[in-house]
């Protein structure tokens, strides 16, 4: 995930897209690149290549649950790239239903807290 070209291919998949030509023509990416991100994405198990058509033989890529799970990653990074990246064009995230733009916070589940805002401690797996 840590390239640019699958972060965008996870938001179009979010956005509803789920064909290689759509795909395509929303990020004007290279057919060949394309091929391989999908692919890559595939493997790492956040999308699922589904057959839509045997004559000809046509795939759709549609999101996982751990791709749908990626979906607050996403709004967190465009969070961050708007408050230090913000002179160019930065992807905004907006309630379907209100209209207004979504402002994500991460919290930690058990306290309620905002991440970052209290002293944290990393553990090596055991």
């Amino acid at each position: 995930m840590g390239d640019a070209w699958s972060m965008l291919i996870m938001r179009d998949a979010h956005a509803g897209l789920t064909r290689f030509d759509d795909f395509r023509k929303s990020l004007g990416i290279a057919p060949t690149m394309l091929t391989g991100r999908l692919s890559a994405l595939t493997e790492e198990g956040l999308l699922e290549k589904r057959r839509y058509s045997d004559r000809p033989p046509r795939d759709e890529y549609v999101l996982t649950e751990a791709g749908q799970d990626f979906l607050p990653v996403l709004f967190a990074i465009g969070a961050w790239g708007r408050k230090h990246r913000g002179g160019g064009e930065v992807t905004r995230f907006f309630d379907a239903e209100t209209g207004t733009e979504i402002d994500p916070v991460t919290i930690d589940r058990a306290t309620g807290a905002p991440v970052g805002t209290r002293p944290i401690r990393i553990a090596a797996p055991e």
